[in-house]
């Protein structure tokens, strides 16, 4: 049995937040946005339009339509965005699959943060070859997360480069006729040391939601000791993304030296070029989402819809991913469209 992404679709809200915009409401300079966290533009979404569940939607109806399939036909819609949903303990996928028409598709959901696609795609290559009766899964995710982003708060200003969006991606097995890329080997690694480092303090069940908690700003993101975390995170990204992407490479038969594109998460100007240096890749075997910003586990599918004319046949492709939890994750797929 072989799995293929066949199909790719991505939606962005109308609502945009420039470089300059953030400079105004951060306080931080314009050129440090645009050159030091490597944000020129980004999608935001109005607070009454785009919900989450309602971008995934028009996502999903893109990518079936590139992949040729009808929604009737898929035998699971499986969620891997933002937990920051329309609700909150709300199955986002059963609402997707609901709305798009995919009746008797099994929906549920996987949370890995910002390394949800490479964790997505392992496990729809891993449900596909348990369950003989399942052929075709429809992947979704999206993010709004930049409405937690709280612009006065300089211990949270990695986060300035949230953006919102949504993508899809259909994933068959044994689709070479109409087969974009191949789903070959994933490889996935978490610190939980870092598990409490990057929260929302109220809402949940150690801090319930209150007058004080909303009147305090309790409901935004917050790093509570962020020099730790910064301190600790330099130690450990390069060589974790390093791992990650060898051992899904090596898995796959390959090594860093055959990849021919890298779809990888938004991150600070310097640190991308500082991966893509070490990965040995060239301007044209990457693209830097300086005019999305970070769109959480959105990024891979982006990066990727935005470059299909430089991905030719066989051409190897890395998906790089870290989300906060900490977990680095990485998937490689063979190019075959």
């Amino acid at each position: 049995m072989t799995v293929h992404v066949t199909g790719l679709g991505t939606y962005l809200p109308d609502g945009t937040m420039t470089a300059a915009d953030v400079a105004d409401r951060s306080g931080i300079p314009e050129d440090v946005i645009r050159e030091k966290m490597g944000l020129c533009g980004k999608h935001v979404c109005r607070p009454e339009e785009d919900h989450p569940s309602e971008m995934c939607v028009a996502a999903a109806r893109e990518a079936l339509a590139d992949a040729d399939v009808a929604a009737d036909t898929l035998d699971m819609v499986r969620y891997h965005g933002s937990e920051y949903k329309d609700h909150v303990v709300w199955n986002a996928a059963a609402a997707v699959a609901e709305e798009i028409g995919a009746t008797g598709a099994g929906a549920t959901e996987s949370y890995a943060l910002c390394a949800g696609f490479p964790v997505a795609l392992r496990e729809a290559k891993a449900l596909l070859a348990a369950e003989p009766a399942t052929e075709r899964i429809l992947l979704v995710a999206a993010s709004r997360e930049e409405d937690l982003v709280d612009y006065t708060d300089d211990d949270t200003s990695f986060m300035f480069n949230f953006g919102s969006g949504a993508t899809a991606a259909v994933v068959e097995t044994d689709a070479e006729d109409r087969a974009l890329a191949r789903v070959r080997e994933s490889a996935s690694v978490t610190d939980g040391s870092f598990a409490r480092d990057v929260i929302v303090p109220a809402g949940g069940t150690a801090r319930p939601a209150s007058h004080d908690t909303v009147e305090t700003g309790a409901h935004s993101l917050r790093v509570p000791d962020h020099e730790s975390m910064k301190e600790r995170l330099a130690e450990e990204s390069l060589p974790n993304f390093t791992s990650v992407a060898t051992d899904a490479l090596e898995r796959s038969g390959y090594g860093v030296e055959e990849i021919d594109f890298a779809a990888i998460t938004h991150m600070k100007r310097s640190f991308h070029e500082y991966l893509c240096s070490e990965f040995g890749l060239t301007a044209d075997q990457h693209r830097y989402l300086d005019d999305y910003g970070h769109v959480q586990s959105c990024d891979q599918v982006l990066a990727l819809d935005d470059c299909r004319d430089r991905l030719g046949d066989g051409d190897i492709v890395l998906c790089l991913a870290a989300g906060t939890g900490y977990t680095w994750a990485a998937s490689v797929l063979e190019w075959t469209a």
